[in-house]
């Protein structure tokens, strides 16, 4: 593949990257925005959030879900530029972390079993479903570090990235939203996959900081793709009109508590051949 393109650089951690209405969405968890990039290179504030993590997801209806971490709440983003608070999640627990909308309007949440940046001891996480109404209940657990997830294309699996297991779990949605079939979708060795997207052939993108890539693996662990940074990859989407262009959002990572270098996010781009699945 060649050089990745560069679209934005100067920021600080960057995650969470949506494709969405012709912008890509991401969020740099340092400034605790939500930036909107559109393709001229323009670029939008569109939500400023005091929270690490932050990310976002786009339900069926275009509206902008915002997980506001540090008080355990679900937003919404009106058109009007307010916050609402879609679901209330401070009674079950903290630490909450990405978000994925499948296309029926099923909204799952992980978090963590522990408190990472406080240097709490090691637990395994979660994942949680929302319903419509806002009621949460926890529908997965067990996963070491729960991080990046995506849905396939036909609303039928949801896969979690598992960054301290090194693998991609997958679950079967039911018909009421919550999980079955809990197996290894993809083990992927030394990895430590953060965010992930998937394509139209049914195969993930993830991205891994510590190896400084993200790759292409389908079901069972079988590697298609790799495009190589210089620092690294936190999460990845795919976008663009075609939606054929592999968005990532990367930096230099510097462990903890710094997390990573002042000004070394960026937002870069490749083009690959198999475009986005059609969900999310």
């Amino acid at each position: 593949m060649s050089e990745p393109r560069t679209w934005v650089t100067g920021l600080g951690l960057v995650e969470s990257p949506r494709w969405h209405d012709g912008r890509l969405y991401f969020s740099d968890w340092t400034a605790r925005e939500v930036i909107a990039l559109g393709m001229d290179g323009a670029q939008e504030v569109v939500a400023r959030v005091d929270s690490l993590p932050l990310c976002t997801a786009f339900d069926p209806d275009g509206r902008m879900m915002v997980v506001d971490a540090a008080r355990g709440l679900l937003l919404r983003l009106e058109q009007d530029g307010s916050l609402v608070t879609h679901a209330d999640l401070s009674g079950l627990a903290r630490g909450w972390n990405d978000i994925v909308i499948d296309g029926r309007g099923n909204i799952y949440l992980n978090r963590a079993g522990f408190d990472m940046l406080a240097g709490a001891a090691f637990a395994p996480g979660n994942v949680v479903h929302v319903a419509p109404d806002g009621s949460a209940r926890q529908v997965a657990d067990g996963i070491a570090f729960p991080n990046g997830m995506t849905v396939t294309g036909d609303d039928s699996t949801l896969i979690v990235a598992d960054s301290y297991g090194h693998k991609l779990m997958g679950y079967d949605i039911e018909p009421d939203g919550g999980l079955s079939g809990a197996r290894v979708w993809a083990d992927l060795g030394d990895a430590a996959p953060d965010g992930i997207c998937a394509d139209a052939e049914g195969a993930v993108w993830y991205a891994d900081v510590p190896h400084r890539r993200c790759v292409r693996v389908r079901e069972g662990g079988q590697i298609a793709e790799t495009v190589e940074l210089d620092r690294g990859a936190f999460a990845c989407e795919l976008g663009g009109p075609d939606r054929s262009t592999l968005f990532i959002v990367a930096a230099e990572w510097r462990g903890m508590p710094d997390l990573v270098a002042p000004g070394t996010g960026r937002v870069l781009s490749t083009q690959v051949t198999t475009p986005a699945a059609d969900r999310p």
